[in-house]
């Protein structure tokens, strides 16, 4: 089930979720709670590097560079491009709470993308969202730190989980506080 802002607002008294900074009014919508970007971001050197190849145990984040925004200048995200950022707010869910994060639609209607896959925030979850923004529009679009940029919701479990996400052994984004590339060369199966 859904957590309507009523519900929200308890789970954050009860400490079931938890959210730093505190949210202003203006962050709760009916049955959410946006999060503002952040001011550090992750580009890939594309010019250094011809590839990314999974089968080579090179770590992703490696063939990234990071690039940290000054307040009140904009970080602009190209048409095409691809770049990973991350929230303001950090974010911990109890052992029976899920978080889903959500693009907004009004970013969605000029072409920018929040996320492609990683929308589900396990019971146990601890840390900052690390966000993957893309550039599906024909225009450049300046994004500012401190924007409201995702919205997450939260869905009651029927029970805690045996296992939450930070204590999951071989998690790999639990606690993150800038943005995390992707993980895939640690995994042993191929």
């Amino acid at each position: 089930m859904v957590l309507s802002d009523v519900d929200i607002r308890r789970y954050l008294a009860e400490g079931k979720i938890k959210i730093a900074p505190e949210l202003p009014p203006e962050q709760f919508g009916s049955c959410s709670v946006d999060f503002r970007l952040g001011p550090e971001f992750s580009v890939f050197e594309h010019s250094r590097h011809a590839l990314i190849d999974l089968r080579e145990k090179t770590a992703i984040q490696d063939l990234m560079r990071t690039i940290t925004v000054p307040e009140n200048e904009p970080f602009i995200l190209q048409p095409g491009e691809f770049a990973l950022a991350i929230t303001q707010e950090t974010l911990e869910l109890d052992d029976d709470v899920l978080g889903r994060l959500e693009g907004r639609s009004s970013l969605g209607r000029i072409g920018i993308i929040v996320h492609g896959t990683a929308g589900l925030f396990d019971p146990g979850w601890r840390g900052r969202a690390t966000l993957e923004l893309s550039n599906l529009g024909v225009m450049p679009v300046a994004l500012y730190p401190g924007m409201r940029i995702c919205s997450f919701t939260f869905e009651q479990l029927s029970s805690r989980v045996e296992v939450p996400y930070y204590k999951k052994s071989g998690n790999k984004y639990a606690g993150q506080d800038r943005p995390v590339a992707s993980r895939l060369a640690s995994e042993t199966s191929r």
